[in-house]
């Protein structure tokens, strides 16, 4: 039996993100006095909003 669907076949049909995924890292202070980094991806429609993110 012949294959019913390939691989490009998938590919095309998975919808692409319009944007942009910036990772954000932020520091927060301890209480003991140390830092501690917190990282997350957060998506952008356009870079220039880049400035708006807290």
């Amino acid at each position: 039996m012949a294959k019913q669907q390939s691989f490009a076949d998938k590919a095309k049909a998975k919808k692409k993100i319009d944007g942009i995924s910036v990772k954000l890292i932020k520091t927060v202070k301890t209480s003991k006095g140390s830092y501690k980094f917190n990282e997350r991806l957060v998506k952008l429609d356009d870079i220039s909003k880049i400035a708006d993110i807290k």
